[in-house]
């Protein structure tokens, strides 16, 4: 009796197919909202001031580019800035906080504190401090990104299988061999959720900073394009600035959902397909 196994190319062409569907139905869901948003708009007759069509939206954003690129830059920037801070900090004191029971309980909850005070409440007091405008708003950005890394890095570090913690000790393994060679590959599935939610509360922090601090001119980000077309009830501007800010942060989401997807696809239960 012979079994019938499915060819490469059949699973190849099934692979190709499923990840085709992942990218065509968002699309579609998107194109069909963005239609009916015009429909609506045309049927009700709203004005353009009170809630543009999206053909004023994209409009704005080729007439308004030269304007709105520059403030995209000096966000993306800030963004990025903070979360590589982020990350080299999170993993960092991660790594030194779970090295002592005792360190951990007195550094820990300065974390905390840090992370459940309201970003907007300490932002005029890091303006004041701060040598910069833009230093001020990278500090603001790196304090809502840094603890999501440094929880979910701490809480990896700590759930290693403890037979392979006895494993090591059997064979005499020291502390930061331990670390390097158990600890760290084990901690990377909760590395890459930290880093997928501090990418997206770094870009949140950097436009909610950048509120706070009212920051203008050439060097201003995308924030202050939004309250410059509030005030000028340039309502297609400030769509077409939520617009680039929401497609920044989709672009950060997939960025660090592929390294993600690169350093688990091959060995972690999380990014591979049941075999029943």
């Amino acid at each position: 009796m012979t079994r019938n196994n499915p060819s490469p190319n059949a699973s190849l062409l099934d692979r190709h197919g499923e990840l085709l569907l992942k990218v065509l139905v968002p699309v579609i869901v998107v194109v069909v909202l963005i239609s009916l948003w015009h429909i609506a708009v045309i049927v009700s007759g709203v004005p353009q001031y009170i809630l543009p069509s999206p053909a004023a939206v994209a409009a704005s954003l080729v007439k308004d580019w030269g304007t709105l690129a520059p403030a995209l830059w000096v966000t993306t920037q800030i963004t990025m800035a903070s979360l590589a801070l982020a990350l080299i900090g999170g993993v960092g004191i991660a790594v030194f906080l779970v090295q002592s029971r005792w360190i951990e309980l007195a550094f820990y909850p300065i974390t905390v504190i840090l992370q459940v005070t309201p970003i907007v409440a300490i932002a005029p007091l890091i303006l004041i401090y701060a040598p910069s405008t833009q230093v001020a708003l990278l500090i603001c950005a790196f304090l809502v990104a840094f603890f999501p890394i440094l929880s979910n890095m701490v809480q990896g570090l700590k759930s290693v299988d403890h037979n392979l913690l006895n494993l090591f000790d059997l064979y005499g393994a020291s502390r930061w061999q331990t670390l390097l060679y158990l600890k760290l590959p084990a901690s990377l599935p909760y590395f890459m959720t930290g880093l997928r939610i501090g990418g997206g509360l770094a870009l949140i922090a950097a436009v909610v900073a950048e509120f706070a601090a009212g920051s203008a001119g050439a060097g201003s980000g995308l924030a202050f394009r939004l309250l410059e077309a509030q005030y000028r009830l340039n309502i297609p501007r400030l769509f077409a600035a939520l617009f680039l800010l929401s497609c920044l942060g989709v672009l950060i989401f997939a960025i660090t959902s592929f390294i993600s997807w690169l350093a688990l696809h091959r060995w972690h239960e999380s990014s591979l397909k049941r075999e029943n």
